[in-house]
């Protein structure tokens, strides 16, 4: 009888992978974003084990939506104090923290608690093409 393949941290090999966010769908992008940072894609998928890759996100200024979501999307956050509501639409989100957007968007699709927190450190968000990560040897990915 065949034993069930149980992974270990030690059969995880971590790659990394560039992403450019220019003209794509924001939330096509993070769905696939956020599949690799959990390693779905791998065949030793543990959902206990962080077995995800690191993935690159450049030209984040550059990404598109569709709909009215630029006027009507809002990202709403509360200092917990009276009167502490604060919301900004995407249309001023892309302005001032384009980066920003794709990380919340990304780190939304991912599980909650503490292997999440680990799987959001592999993900770097650039607002242009310029990146520090050449010496990671990333692989490029079409979305």
């Amino acid at each position: 009888m065949n034993k069930t393949f149980e992974p270990k941290k030690t059969d995880v090999k971590l790659q990394w992978y560039l992403v450019d966010a220019r003209d794509k769908i924001l939330g096509r992008l993070a769905a696939r974003v956020a599949t690799i940072l959990r390693g779905k894609h791998k065949a030793i998928f543990s959902p206990h084990l962080d077995t995800g890759d690191g993935v690159i996100v450049i030209n984040a200024s550059r990404i598109k939506v569709t709909g009215r979501k630029l006027k009507n999307k809002v990202y709403r956050r509360y200092s917990g104090y009276p009167g502490g509501l604060r919301e900004v639409t995407l249309e001023n989100m892309l302005k001032n923290k384009p980066a920003t957007v794709i990380q919340l968007a990304v780190e939304r699709m991912l599980p909650k608690g503490h292997l999440s927190r680990k799987m959001l450190k592999k993900l770097k968000v650039y607002v242009d093409e310029k990146h520090p990560h050449q010496d990671q040897k990333p692989v490029i990915l079409e979305v």
